[in-house]
């Protein structure tokens, strides 16, 4: 039920970004369903977000996520649904309160995007996640290194 109410939350944002989504199909998008969220890519999608001043490879609106590509979204898209789980805490008032962060952090000298306290959230899970792959990649090492046979 709890999930039920979050998709709901949220579903303002999501059904502009169906919108979107559903324009971008029309002049040769593609869509899929995966995690929770539906995800839209290519045609009108990847022209959109190109012509947009900040020039984004992917962005969240609810649970829809809008990519460039599908390799750009399988890349991006851990770092996406943590903008996905922050609109399901803000729901409707989100957009507006990642604008007013952006501003915030810019009237204080720092990095409208990069700095927003959204982005750092989302940034951060990547870096948990980088140091975790390493680590995943360091102990396989390990272990093939321990199975092998010894000489000697």
């Amino acid at each position: 039920m709890f999930k039920f109410c979050q998709v709901v939350w949220a579903s303002p944002n999501s059904l502009l970004g169906i919108l979107i989504g559903l324009l971008g199909m029309v002049a040769g998008g593609r869509m899929r369903y995966r995690a929770g969220c539906l995800e839209f890519w290519g045609g009108g999608v990847a022209w959109g977000l190109r012509s947009l001043p900040i020039r984004p490879v992917a962005m969240a609106l609810g649970h829809v996520i809008l990519g460039v590509d599908s390799a750009t979204l399988e890349r991006v898209g851990p770092h996406e649904r943590i903008h996905v789980r922050q609109y399901e805490r803000w729901g409707p008032f989100f957009i507006p309160a990642y604008g007013l962060a952006s501003w915030w952090v810019w009237q204080r000298g720092l990095r409208a995007y990069r700095d927003n306290p959204f982005e750092v959230e989302a940034y951060n899970d990547d870096e948990r996640r980088a140091a975790l792959a390493e680590v995943v990649a360091s102990d396989q090492v390990g272990d093939v290194r321990h199975k092998s046979p010894r000489v000697g």
